[in-house]
Formats: structure tokens, C-alpha cells, sequence
């Protein structure tokens, strides 16, 4: 199914922003003098998925966002290990670069934007630029790998058991061709099936125009990062303040993935929305306003260390 274009964003890019051989199309609305918020998209989505978030950001801040390689009008690499999370998290830092080169951006990511995300900051180039990370519906791959390999508890064990079986359709992803031909019957229903995965109004879904090569080409994320990350995951300290926003009624990312972080993570807060998968669509409001006043918590705190600085 596809749709008009309709909401915040420009129906054509507004920039693309060129890394190597890959262009990403690049999405901006709201305040060019606002703060720079840079959304950041899962599978199968594109920037579309933020048009109800960008809508309440867009008042007072800068809003930014791009097609991840692989979908919507972004480059399409052919070779799955150009999907590996480092690939895509250098994409990010290539677009706030050259978007906001003399100003952080705060970062906003969901589902495999979210993943991406949590590399990026966990990298001396991703700390430096970005302001903030307030991760939605993505597991930090590598704290999820650790918790796996933590000590035995049957709580631990509950909650291993209880993901694995809300990720188990991600074996299916990892087979090259084994998905495909569900996932092109879906493209044409999946508003509907939003609607019953998700229990979301249909009509707040707008999907884009190259929605069934997505989902395929998609399928690489999976396929170069799940085995290996969790078999060898690498936790690492992350510094700058990270919002982490847990959907308790989500069905594919449970709440556990989440429990390694406050472990690795110097500055976190945690916050808990009764939503499901797909929360910047149903919880729009509600994501948008965490994050403003993420943006303005971290802005106060600023602003108090500088008067500090000047005392002293």
C-alpha cells in the first residue's frame, strides 16, 4: 500500500548527504534556528515514520531526518556487510556533520534507528557531536549479548526466555529468501497489520511508496548483526545523557533488553509509556514531549555548569 505525501516533512529531500558510494536523502521541518533534533528510523520504515513527532517538535526546534541506507530514497547496498551497525552509525555522524557542523545534535531513535544509535554514542567521534540519545523500542545489541553471559538467575533466565520468544520470527529474517514471500503479502496490508499487531488506527500509518523493497532489503540488518553481536558482544561505556524510553506493551522488544544499561551508561533515565512497537506513531505526544524535555533538562544543566564555571 502506498500513499500522497502528506505531512511535516518536504515531499522531496532537502539534502543529500553523500558517505563513500551512499547517498541519504536527508528530511528537514520546524525551526532552522531551533535546536537540532535528528530522527533516526527502524525496519521497515523511513523518515515517514516521525511525521507526528516532527509535527510537535517542529515548533521549537530543528527537526532532521533521514532514509537509512537501504530504504526509502536512500542508496540501496547490495552486499550485506555494508548493513553492519558501525555502517550505519557513521552514516549518522556523516549527516549531523555536515547538518549541524558547529552545534550537538540530540538524537532520537526507534527500533533499528535506536540500535544504530547506541553504537553511535558508544564511539569518540558519536560522543563528541551528538547532545543527547533517547532510545525507543532498540536494544543496545552488545549490553543485550552481555546480559545474556551474566551470572545464572531464573530471573535473568525468565527474561532470556521471554525475549528469545519475542524475537523468534528474526530466525526467519536470517535465512536469505525464507521471509520474502510473507513479508511482500504484508507490504500491501500493513497498515491492517499494524492495526492488529500494534492495535494502531490505520489511517495514522503512511507508508512509503517503496515499502516492499524496504522490508527485503532490510532483512541485511539482521542478517550482519544479531549472531554476531550477541556471540561477541563489546559493552561500552556510554558518557552523554541518555534518555531511555521502555514500551511496556511492546511485543517485540520486552522490557529486559534494557536491564545491562545502567551498567555501561554514566547518565541515564529511564521512562516507561504504556505503548506498543510502534509508539512514535500512537504515542507521538507523548515521545515528543520526553524528548523536549530531555533537551531542556540537559540544556539547564549547561547553563548551571557555565554559571559554576564563572563563580569559581
Amino acid at each position: 500500500m502506498t500513499t500522497t505525501h502528506t505531512g511535516p516533512f518536504p515531499a522531496a529531500p532537502t539534502t543529500i548527504v553523500r558517505r563513500g558510494d551512499i547517498d541519504l536523502a536527508v528530511f528537514e521541518t520546524g525551526d532552522p534556528a531551533g535546536t537540532p533534533v535528528l530522527l533516526v528510523h527502524g525496519w521497515p520504515d523511513t523518515h515517514l515514520l516521525w511525521n507526528r513527532v516532527a509535527e510537535h517538535l517542529g515548533t521549537r526546534h530543528r527537526v532532521i531526518a533521514f532514509d537509512n541506507r537501504g530504504a526509502g530514497a536512500s542508496t540501496v547496498p547490495a552486499a550485506v556487510e555494508f548493513y553492519r551497525v558501525e555502517e550505519l552509525a557513521a552514516d549518522i555522524l556523516a549527516v549531523v556533520e555536515a547538518l549541524s557542523p558547529d552545534r550537538p545534535v540530540h538524537v532520537l531513535g526507534h527500533d533499528w534507528g535506536s540500535v544504530v544509535g547506541w553504537e553511535l554514542v558508544a564511539t569518540p567521534a558519536g560522543a563528541g557531536r551528538i547532545a543527547s540519545f533517547t532510545s525507543v523500542s532498540g536494544p543496545n545489541l552488545d549490553f543485550l549479548g552481555a546480559y545474556l553471559r551474566g551470572p545464572f538467575s531464573f530471573a535473568r533466565l525468565r527474561g532470556a526466555v521471554t525475549q528469545g520468544l519475542a524475537s523468534s520470527y528474526t530466525a526467519a529474517f536470517r535465512v536469505p529468501g525464507l521471509a520474502d514471500p510473507v513479508l511482500r503479502a504484508l507490504s500491501t496490508r500493513w497498515p491492517r497489520f499494524l492495526a492488529l499487531f500494534d492495535g494502531l488506527d490505520p489511517a495514522l500509518v503512511h507508508t512509503a511508496p517503496t515499502l516492499r523493497e524496504d522490508m527485503l532489503n532490510g532483512l541485511a540488518l539482521y542478517r550482519a548483526n544479531i549472531g554476531a553481536r550477541l556471540r561477541r558482544p563489546r559493552p561500552r561505556r556510554v558518557e552523554l545523557p541518555v534518555r531511555l524510553i521502555v514500551s511496556t506493551g511492546d511485543r517485540a522488544v520486552r522490557p529486559v533488553v534494557n536491564d545491562e544499561a545502567p551498567h555501561w551508561v554514566a547518565d541515564l533515565t529511564r521512562t516507561e509509556i504504556a505503548a506498543g512497537h510502534w509508539s512514535p506513531i500512537s504515542h507521538s505526544v507523548e515521545l515528543a514531549q520526553l524528548t523536549v524535555d530531555f533537551i531542556a533538562e540537559i540544556a539547564r544543566r549547561e547553563a548551571g555548569s557555565d554559571a559554576v564555571h564563572e563563580v569559581r
